[in-house]
C-alpha cells in the first residue's frame, strides 16, 4: 500500500518572491540566505527568463539553503523544475498550468499556491486543491505592471469565502503592511521591499515584526 504523502506545516507570515533584476546582493543565494536568516518563512523562486537548466541548478542550490533553515522552497510556474529539484511545492498564476492539473502532477504531498485577484478565482483555486492563495496585486508595483489591482473590500470577501491561508502580494512594504489590520490574512509576500534592501536580513526582521505586530496579532 502506497504511503500517504504528508505536507509540511507552513508559516506564511513572510514570503519572499525572488527577482534577480532587483536583488542588492551579488548572487541569488546570498539574497535568499540573508532573507531566511532574518526571518523569511517561505521562499518562491521566480525565474521568468532563465533556461530550464539554469532554473533547475538555481533551484537545487537554493534548496540547500532553505533546507538548512527549515524553510519551504516554492517554484513559480514550472512543475517540472519543482519535481526535479524536489522543492516543497509550486505556485501557479491564472495564465499558467491549471491548478487542478498542477495538483494532479505534483501529488498530495507538495504545496500548491494559486494566484487570485477576484472572489471567483479564489473559490475556483480552493476547489482545485490550493493550499494557499496569493491575492493581489494589492498595490501598483514595478514587478508586475499589468496586474489587476484588488481592493481591500474584495480581499475581505475572499477571506470570508475561502478557507486556505491567504498571502497578499503587490506593493507590500513597511508603509502598506499596517493597512491589512482586520483583513484576516495569513502572510505578506514581498519582492522589492526585501530583495532590494541594502541589508536584507535586517529588512526581513523589520517586515516580519510589522506584520506580527499589526496584522497577525488579530489572528492569535
Amino acid at each position: 500500500m502506497e504511503k500517504e504523502q504528508v505536507k509540511p506545516k507552513v508559516d506564511y507570515s513572510l514570503y519572499l518572491v525572488t527577482d534577480r533584476d532587483l536583488m542588492s546582493t551579488g548572487t541569488l543565494e546570498e539574497a535568499v540566505e540573508q532573507a531566511v536568516s532574518g526571518g523569511a518563512t517561505l521562499v518562491q523562486l521566480r525565474e521568468k527568463t532563465a533556461s530550464s537548466l539554469d532554473f533547475y541548478n538555481t533551484a537545487v542550490s537554493l534548496k540547500k539553503i532553505t533546507d538548512r533553515f527549515h524553510v519551504p522552497l516554492i517554484i513559480n510556474d514550472r512543475v517540472d523544475i519543482a519535481l526535479a529539484a524536489d522543492a516543497a511545492g509550486v505556485h501557479v498564476g491564472q495564465s499558467d498550468l491549471p491548478a487542478d492539473i498542477t495538483r494532479r502532477l505534483i501529488g498530495g504531498g507538495k504545496i500548491l499556491g494559486v494566484s487570485a485577484s477576484s472572489l471567483k478565482e479564489a473559490i475556483a483555486a480552493q476547489r482545485a486543491g490550493a493550499d494557499y492563495l496569493g491575492v493581489g496585486a494589492m498595490y501598483a508595483t514595478g514587478t508586475k505592471t499589468d496586474a489587476q489591482l484588488v481592493t481591500t473590500d474584495e480581499l475581505k470577501r475572499i477571506r470570508n469565502a475561502v478557507s486556505p491561508p491567504i498571502v497578499v502580494i503587490g506593493g507590500i512594504n513597511q508603509n502598506t503592511i499596517p493597512r491589512f489590520h482586520g483583513t484576516g490574512i495569513d502572510g505578506i509576500s514581498v519582492v522589492s521591499a526585501l530583495i532590494s534592501a541594502k541589508d536584507i536580513a535586517s529588512a526581513a526582521r523589520e517586515l516580519k515584526e510589522l506584520f506580527m505586530k499589526n496584522v497577525r496579532c488579530e489572528n492569535a
